[in-house]
This record gives C-alpha cells, sequence and structure tokens, in this order.
C-alpha cells in the first residue's frame, strides 16, 4: 500500500503533475525575460503597451502547455528540445532568429518605450493585435492537427513521422510559418514602434527562407511528402507562393 497522494516510488506527485509544475516554471521564466527586453531598454515600468503584450503572450504559453500536456504530450517534449539529426542549415537559421528577436525586443522598448523616434498611431497598434490573433490563431489551429510539429527542421524517425494533410495543411504546406510570421510583423505594431517592424519583417524574410529549405528537405526525406506537394501547390500563402 501506498500513502495516498504518494507513487509506488515514494515521489509525492505524478508525472503529469511534475510535467505542469515544470511548463508553470518555464513560462515564468520566459515572461520574466520577455519582460526585462522590454522595460529595461524602455527605461520605466509604466508602459502600457509592453505590459498587454506580456500578459497577452503568457496566457498564450500556458493555454498551449495546459493542451499540451493534456492532449499531445508528445508534441510538447518535441517542441522543448533540438533533436540531434536537426539540419545545419536550420541551427543557423533559429541563431539568427533569436538574436533578430532579441535585438526586434530591445529596439521596441528603446523606440516606443523611450525615445520615440517612430511611434505608431493607434489604430496601427490595432492592426498589431489583429495580425497577432490570426497569427497566433493559425498557430494554435497547426498545433491541434500536427502531433510532429518540431521545434527544427528534422525527420522524426523514432516517432515515425508522417505527412500531414488536415485543418490548414489542405491549402499550404507550411501554415505554421505563416502563422509565425504574422505574429512577428504584429509585434512591433501592438508595442507602437515603427523602427522595430523593420527587424519584423527581416523576422518574415527569414522563415520565408526557411519555408523553401525545409520543403526541399520533406520532399528528399519524408515518404509521402512529394505526393503531397502536388496536391497541394502553395507553400505559405494560397494561390501567390
Amino acid at each position: 500500500m501506498t500513502e495516498p497522494g504518494r507513487t509506488e516510488h515514494g515521489s509525492s506527485a505524478s508525472p503529469a503533475r511534475r510535467s505542469v509544475v515544470a511548463l508553470l516554471l518555464q513560462v515564468i521564466a520566459v515572461s520574466v525575460f520577455l519582460a526585462g527586453l522590454l522595460l529595461i531598454p524602455a527605461g520605466r515600468l509604466d508602459w502600457l503597451q509592453a505590459w498587454l503584450f506580456v500578459i497577452a503572450f503568457t496566457t498564450y504559453l500556458i493555454f498551449y502547455g495546459f493542451w499540451a500536456v493534456r492532449h499531445d504530450p508528445g508534441q510538447l517534449e518535441e517542441r522543448s528540445r533540438v533533436g540531434a539529426n536537426t539540419k545545419g542549415w536550420d541551427r543557423t537559421i533559429l541563431a539568427i532568429y533569436t538574436i533578430l528577436l532579441i535585438g526586434m525586443l530591445v529596439l521596441a522598448g528603446l523606440d516606443a518605450g523611450r525615445f520615440r523616434w517612430a511611434p505608431l498611431a493607434l489604430v496601427w497598434q490595432a492592426v498589431g493585435w489583429l495580425a497577432g490573433l490570426l497569427g497566433g490563431g493559425l498557430i494554435f489551429w497547426v498545433v491541434s492537427v500536427n502531433t510532429y510539429l518540431s521545434r527544427t527542421v528534422r525527420i522524426q524517425e523514432e516517432r515515425g513521422q508522417q505527412v500531414v494533410t488536415r485543418g490548414p495543411y489542405r491549402w499550404v504546406r507550411h501554415p505554421m510559418y505563416g502563422g509565425v510570421i504574422l505574429f512577428m510583423l504584429g509585434i512591433p505594431l501592438v508595442l507602437g514602434s515603427g523602427w522595430a517592424e523593420v527587424i519584423g519583417g527581416l523576422i518574415g524574410v527569414l522563415f520565408v527562407v526557411r519555408t523553401a529549405l525545409e520543403d526541399r528537405t520533406l520532399r528528399k526525406e519524408l515518404p509521402g511528402y512529394r505526393e503531397y506537394a502536388e496536391q497541394v501547390r502553395y507553400r505559405l500563402i494560397p494561390g501567390l507562393w
């Protein structure tokens, strides 16, 4: 017999509960880091747009985390690490993306939060929230239908990766990147920084390049993808590319 609330090995928490606790700690760490990147360059704590963004993003992370723990823990595990067989070019892209993202947030803090070099009107901030909602919604739609969604470009042989054709994959082959681009273009607008939007655009270009490289990799290495690509012609934008 074991004590109530304890496992046979003497642990006081189930694996699921430990996963939730670890997830919450990670979300808190990310949120604090995000707030620091914005508020320290801004030099003040009364920047409403920054707080609203941090709160919204934190809420999104918590929602995804609890959904994944309950419905798709395999995906959560996959997205929490960089697989050993990640493509070398993708490691480079991720490094560039990290630098650009940090730079975008710091520049937004300096621009919109402190010096007001290129302030944006409220209407553009509203456009940013709309882009963020659309991008975030598209990302979660992808998350909900593609258990093989990964943090990096790699073939998940150990998970028996297969081509996914449901949901938004019926219209474009890389809907996740479309959502990410929308989200990244929306962040500087939400924060009210015109200069940071320039870096948001560079991140968008970077993900277009990543889309092309990943598509080429999947055609070569994922069984059935070439046939899928013949049926779904567009990578990111239906009717365009």
